[in-house]
């Protein structure tokens, strides 16, 4: 019998923001979603992230893990919140592309036992920063060994949860963004593309040919526009002059491939600086995050122009000038 490999997976930032749809649905996920479904025919280059990790991590959760393995479900580089049991071959599910702010379509079935309590090792056995790898490390091995041959053991064949339904999308999609949606649809995959495209584009990029172009669409005058004001990305204000009291929306650009949570850190610093709460957009050109000042800069819109659903209609009345 081949021996069971033992592979960790991040529960995302924080205390774990993908904890709670993982241990819900019987999933496993990780991204980023590049250019689509990985294959054999894909490089690590198409799907790597801006510290250059996440297209080894696509690859061998799509194409090396087997059927049986076990997953530690960590937070942290020492903390552990639950074992799992992989229980199923890679899909692309478009259903997970945002899981708090995270497209991390690549997906596992994995039947999940959660910790009555966080196990800590009290020492770094999950290695860096990777989401996804195979643990090494002789005491997290053992641990995960030991505790699959412990009573109970029938969760490892538990019925797995049904998977939440793909959300329909957008049939009617609004005549002023139309060309900008098939760009977006176009593009979205060739931008992950090193063969075909070279290095992915950058901040200022993006901010050209479809940020402004989206807040122009939506009617907002170029004067209302502002790009780098204060070290901002991208600044909307309701009327002139472009001050901070007139601010009404900071946008931060990042690259596709960047981590969201460190673009909400620096876009809160921004909106720090200029003294006044206000609504921040994340954006790589392609999907738009809308966080609420109100709310903690939750996450309560969202949009992504390459796949349009029902419920970027609210993302969209967010932004638009009233």
């Amino acid at each position: 019998m081949m021996e069971r490999g033992v592979w960790q997976i991040w529960a995302g930032p924080g205390t774990g923001a993908f904890a709670t749809t993982y241990l819900q649905y019987g999933v496993a996920l990780v991204g980023p979603p590049g250019p689509g479904r990985w294959s054999t025919e894909r490089s690590d280059e198409d799907y790597r992230d801006d510290e250059g990790t996440g297209g080894a991590s696509v690859r061998r959760f799509a194409s090396e893990v087997r059927i049986d393995d076990a997953v530690m479900l960590r937070t942290g580089l020492d903390k552990l919140r639950a074992i799992g049991v992989v229980a199923g071959e890679y899909e692309y599910l478009e259903q997970f592309d945002d899981v708090n702010g995270w497209d991390i379509p690549h997906a596992r079935r994995v039947r999940w036992f959660e910790l009555p309590t966080e196990y800590s090792f009290d020492a770094s056995v999950f290695g860096g920063r990777h989401r996804f790898s195979r643990v090494l490390g002789k005491d997290a091995v053992n641990y995960t060994q030991r505790f699959l041959q412990s009573p109970p053991t029938a969760w490892q064949e538990s019925p797995l949860p049904s998977l939440p339904q793909e959300e329909p999308r957008l049939q009617d999609i609004p005549e002023a963004i139309r060309s900008l949606v098939g760009l977006a649809q176009d593009l979205h995959g060739l931008y992950w593309s090193v063969e075909h495209f070279g290095e992915r584009p950058r901040e200022d990029e993006l901010i050209a040919h479809f940020i402004v172009p989206l807040l122009r669409s939506l009617g907002w005058p170029p004067e209302l526009i502002a790009v780098k004001w204060r070290d901002i990305d991208v600044s909307v204000f309701s009327r002139l002059p472009r001050t901070p009291e007139n601010c009404v929306l900071v946008i931060e650009a990042k690259r596709p491939g960047a981590w969201p949570e460190d673009a909400l850190g620096q876009a809160c610093e921004y909106v720090k600086k200029l003294g006044l709460p206000r609504n921040i957009v994340l954006t790589d050109g392609i999907r738009y995050h809308f966080c609420d000042c109100e709310h903690g800069f939750r996450r309560v819109a969202y949009a992504n122009l390459a796949r349009l659903k029902q419920s970027s209609t609210h993302f969209f009345d967010r932004i638009k000038r009233g």
